[in-house]
């Protein structure tokens, strides 16, 4: 099972991965996270980025997927192909000859889960906090995802609660594990 996180920077995909791999570690599952790649990218990123950093982010993701997939039950991922293209297409253009790369690997993600936005980013020593650029990505990634035929699980932007269920019940698992009930009075 791979579930990515999709949507711009600031809107809480890194926490949202976190709060999910508590829950699907709890119901027994082997789980690990794919981390945001391009806080570790060695090239410009934001609104100074470079075709070439974003084919890094995008490729370091594809191979950490790959790497992670063969070992747990499920993979939680801070973002997806999509997201990392979006950046590259707000860099450098459309890119035609990966395009059909991107809408494979697309395929092999369980469920996308689209990430609102509900507040500016804020500064952490990385992230852009351009409130333009933020929602200029946020608009390219859902034309992206419409260009590719590729639907997501929208999450609502005014209630934070209920984002972990609704992918838990997305992916047709139950809220709480099992084994509480053979503990009950």
């Amino acid at each position: 099972m791979k579930i990515a996180f999709i949507g711009t920077h600031g809107v809480g995909k890194t926490t949202l991965c976190f709060e999910l791999a508590a829950s699907l570690k709890r119901l027994d599952l082997g789980v690990d996270l794919v981390k945001e790649v391009a806080r570790s990218c060695p090239l410009p990123i934001n609104r100074d980025t470079t075709a070439e950093a974003q084919n890094w982010i995008l490729h370091t993701q594809v191979a950490q997927e790959i790497e992670l997939a063969a070992a747990f039950d499920a993979i939680i991922c801070d973002r997806a192909v999509v997201d990392n293209y979006a950046y590259l297409v707000h860099a450098a253009g459309r890119q035609p000859d990966m395009e059909p790369f991107i809408r494979t690997w697309l395929e092999s993600y369980t469920l996308l889960v689209k990430v609102p936005v509900s507040a500016p980013p804020s500064y952490d020593g990385t992230r852009d906090t351009s409130v333009e650029f933020q929602l200029a990505i946020d608009a390219l990634i859902d034309e992206l995802m419409g260009i590719f035929g590729m639907t997501s699980l929208a999450l609502p932007a005014d209630d934070r609660t209920v984002w972990v269920p609704r992918v838990l019940a997305a992916l047709d698992l139950p809220g709480r594990p099992p084994q509480l009930g053979l503990f009950a009075t």
